[in-house]
């Protein structure tokens, strides 16, 4: 089955959109499979998280298989859920895809919030809805999708990674492949754990924020005292806590730390209307800092505060604090070294001296970000594929949270060519109740990713050694 060489700039081949569509019944349903196994994971895998998992990874090694790859087997690393991998050989002179996604799912939350059963997916006005339906096992059905569409012998080599710990870190996965790099070595890699920013959209993903936590505490009293007796001398470490957070920000709710970058996002973002409904802002409230949406959630700083050790208002007494501590998440720059960036963090609460009370600032996990080269050949038929596919024209967003696997691969395969895309939209409620793919968005993603596939032997024709 060939039919890379009809495959225009701005259409997709029609013979690739008919077995694509015929497709879909089957696809929706093995994607039913998958969201109906509670594939949550846990950090260090343990026991009571492995059958669920395993049973994801064992559905989704059969799916590739059946797709025409070879060489499935499983990669297995201590306290790690195991990684699928599988492979397509590469034609003579044709470049080598990598295909990235996920099987491990968040925890449901409040199954009260939930309109069906997390676990039970259910299909009504036009999408699938059910715990990992769109983040990220409809991504993982769209990798499948693309490699039926060619027969099982797409144009390409394939390489297939789906690990099982995204969503607590990774677990070893994220040292595994700089070790390793021949296993992950290829020429493009489409990272299937995005999607559009909104539905009909046609959308890149080129940017993803890293991030740094870091600690910081306060003690200034061997145990609590009286407030009658000893507030206003005796050294408050809540109050200087309270104070020190203070000037993480200035009065427009702008990142007031030297040494964190930002840059104006050129990208499309959310309206603030999206912006405001996706966030659940409450009425009357008003966002917070300065510039476009794109510059302050994907190439800006963000600092959060995600957690306080305090007393509780029902349990207050009248006492000042002997102790106080908030752990500070930090959202980085893409381009920006996130060690450095918490070092910079650190380096303001050190000389904070709230009261003259001195602080004490400890270094937490970090993750670097990303940034994709926009000038590939495999970036400009992206681009084509997807606006193709949804007969618009394709944009390209950042996103904030990050993918800790990506910056390992980019290491591990530093000329490849890193994209970014996905079947789910800003709506997609991802990590909330109600999580859902729409059916019409899958299959355009898969469609896309299959006239990729296409595209890219005549985009690297003579650019391989």
């Amino acid at each position: 089955m060939d039919h890379g060489s009809a495959l225009g700039n701005d259409a997709n081949d029609p013979v690739l959109v008919e077995r694509v569509r015929t497709l879909m019944p089957q696809l929706t349903a093995e994607l039913a499979g998958l969201v109906a196994i509670p594939s949550v994971s846990e950090t260090g895998y343990p026991e009571s998280s492995r059958p669920a998992l395993l049973q994801a990874r064992d559905a989704v090694a059969a799916l590739f298989e059946d797709a025409g790859c070879e060489k499935v087997g499983s990669l297995e690393l201590p306290d790690t859920a195991p990684m699928v991998t599988a492979e397509i050989p590469a034609p003579e002179g044709a470049p080598t895809v990598l295909m990235y996604s996920h099987y491990d799912v968040v925890p449901v939350g409040d199954r009260s919030l939930w309109h069906t059963p997390p676990f039970e997916p259910t299909e009504r006005d036009g999408a699938m809805f059910g715990r990992g339906a769109a983040d990220t096992k409809s991504n993982i059905m769209a990798h499948v999708g693309a490699l039926r569409a060619w027969g099982g012998r797409p144009p390409v080599g394939v390489k297939v990674v789906i690990e099982g710990m995204e969503e607590v870190g990774g677990g070893a996965l994220t040292t595994y492949p700089p070790q390793n790099p021949e296993m992950f070595g290829a020429d493009v890699m489409i990272i299937g754990d995005m999607g559009n920013v909104r539905p009909g959209v046609p959308t890149l993903t080129v940017a993803l924020r890293g991030m740094a936590n870091v600690t910081v505490e306060a003690r200034t009293l061997a145990s609590a005292k009286h407030s009658g007796l000893y507030g206003g001398a005796a050294p408050d470490a809540l109050l200087a806590l309270i104070r020190a957070l203070a000037t993480l920000h200035d009065e427009h709710g702008d990142v007031a730390v030297d040494g964190l970058r930002r840059e104006d996002w050129p990208g499309a973002s959310n309206t603030e209307e999206e912006f405001r409904a996706l966030a659940e802002v409450v009425d009357g409230q008003p966002l917070i800092g300065t510039g476009n949406l794109g510059s302050r959630v994907w190439s800006g700083p963000g600092i959060t505060v995600i957690g306080i050790d305090v007393p509780s208002v029902d349990d207050a007494v009248n006492a000042v604090s002997p102790y106080a501590r908030a752990k500070l998440n930090l959202r980085v720059h893409p381009e920006q070294d996130a060690g450095q960036a918490q070092a910079a963090l650190m380096r303001h609460l050190e000389k904070q001296l709230p009261f003259g009370i001195r602080l004490q600032v400890h270094a937490g996990a970090t993750g670097n970000g990303f940034a994709a080269r926009t000038s590939s050949p495999a970036f400009e038929a992206a681009r084509a594929a997807w606006s193709a596919a949804w007969g618009a024209p394709t944009v390209t967003i950042g996103a904030g949270g990050s993918i800790p696997l990506v910056s390992s691969l980019q290491e591990a395969a530093p000329e490849a060519a890193i994209l970014m895309v996905g079947t789910t939209d800003g709506f997609a409620n991802i990590h909330a109740p109600n999580e859902r793919v729409l059916l019409d968005e899958f299959e355009k993603a898969t469609l896309a990713e299959a006239d990729l596939l296409g595209r890219l032997p005549a985009a690297y024709r003579g650019r391989l050694r």
